[in-house]
């Protein structure tokens, strides 16, 4: 089940993932000089136990942890409830988390107790998935897109008061085109820059958003990144550890410094996930 499936249906039981200062010469190990995250929605059956997944994510070289709230992720999350304690694991294993994914729901609805979890972590960034819940789904009309531009935005400013950063991934709705434009092009235009930071979900390239594209189309626009890498030559285009598959690599972390990006997480099965920390190790910018 993707994260959008899983959004789409908690909505319905419920009733409704420094840039710009790195030096301009070659970066070894970390691209763009930034520690490798990962994030653990698809490896959320290991989240039972946390302090075991935190010593194994950290044993391949993962840093930087990106969650899923557990106020509106459920029980496969319930691991991460306690804020303080989960702090606490973190940095027993060398680990920092920043950023988080949350609902649209908990946000309508729970937002500043979804703050007080974020802040109490030592997290500076929350994003959510989609804007499609409630919005027209994967088929919005433009007054349905204009309509969670603009309901975004004020939870942004909510954010924002607390000194958190507010982000958009892209999922369905992002996707859908409304009047021959695609809706996350409108969403550029829609959501205030200030207070809406957009993180790029590096899968889209199947639906045709290359990410080095959108990085020089919208510079500064953008906060972070999901890897992914995908096998466009194959039936089904499945996902491959990085640098296996079609993406260029040195293309998207060169056009990240334009878009802004300030931090990225591998987000892949635990297959796949120690093959791509590996390869970021070596991914020379």
């Amino acid at each position: 089940m993707s994260r959008r499936q899983f959004i789409e249906k908690t909505a319905i039981r419920s009733g409704a993932a420094g840039l710009l200062v790195a030096s301009a010469g070659k970066l070894a190990a970390n691209p763009l000089g930034l520690p490798i995250g990962s994030q653990v929605w698809p490896l959320r059956p290991m989240l039972k136990d946390f302090p075991a997944f935190a010593k194994k994510i950290a044993a391949i070289g993962v840093t930087r942890l990106e969650l899923c709230s557990p106020i509106g992720y459920g029980a496969e999350f319930a691991s991460l409830a306690d804020a303080k304690e989960v702090k606490q694991i973190l940095a027993d294993h060398g680990l920092k988390s920043e950023s988080s994914h949350f609902t649209m729901h908990e946000l309508r609805h729970s937002h500043e107790k979804c703050i007080e979890w974020a802040k109490e972590i030592g997290m500076t960034q929350m994003l959510t998935a989609s804007l499609g819940d409630g919005n027209g789904g994967d088929h919005p009309t433009l007054d349905q897109v204009k309509r969670a531009a603009d309901e975004y935005n004020k939870i942004a400013a909510v954010a924002a008061k607390a000194g958190i950063q507010q982000g958009l991934h892209n999922e369905g709705f992002e996707l859908s085109l409304v009047d021959g434009v695609r809706t996350y092009d409108r969403l550029f235009d829609l959501l205030d820059p200030k207070l809406v930071k957009f993180q790029f979900q590096m899968s889209t390239i199947t639906a045709g958003l290359v990410g080095a594209d959108y990085f020089h189309k919208y510079p500064g626009r953008f906060i972070s990144m999901h890897l992914q890498d995908i096998d466009m030559s194959r039936a089904g285009h499945p996902q491959v550890s990085l640098g296996q598959g079609s993406i260029d690599w040195v293309k998207t972390f060169t056009a990240a410094k334009v878009g802004g990006v300030e931090n990225y997480f591998v987000e892949q099965s635990w297959q796949l996930t120690p093959q791509s920390v590996a390869y970021l190790k070596t991914l020379t910018v």
